[in-house]
């Protein structure tokens, strides 16, 4: 049985696709990654992550155009699907129900969804 969710990694991955859009190709999706979190990633960690998301079904992924850039290489973009989506609500929800349940934020913090 395929695993439906997120690790925790899966999860920034995932966002991270969903930000970039149409630049959610493994090297900007590395790039972005340690931006966003001031960690380093390597590119076989985000490239077998983002397979094991396509396997679960949470990412969708076609080959973009050839760039002289890359020397004529086409790059592989991705996608989150419906499924995918759903999969980062449910994380989310999950955690948001647990931060309000911590009495030490559960009356300071404004996480209601």
């Amino acid at each position: 049985m395929i695993e439906t969710k997120l690790g925790d990694f899966e999860e920034v991955i995932l966002l991270l696709v969903g930000i970039l859009g149409s630049e959610a190709y493994a090297f900007k999706i590395a790039e972005e990654f340690e931006t966003q979190t001031e960690r380093s990633v390597s590119i076989g960690a985000v490239h077998s992550t983002l397979t094991r998301l396509g396997d679960k079904g949470f990412l969708e992924s076609k080959m973009g155009d050839a760039s002289a850039e890359r020397g004529g290489r086409r790059k592989r973009i991705y996608e989150i699907t419906a499924s995918g989506k759903r999969a980062l609500e449910n994380s989310r929800d999950f955690k948001v129900s647990l931060w309000n349940q911590f009495p030490a934020f559960a009356n300071k913090l404004n996480f209601n969804i």
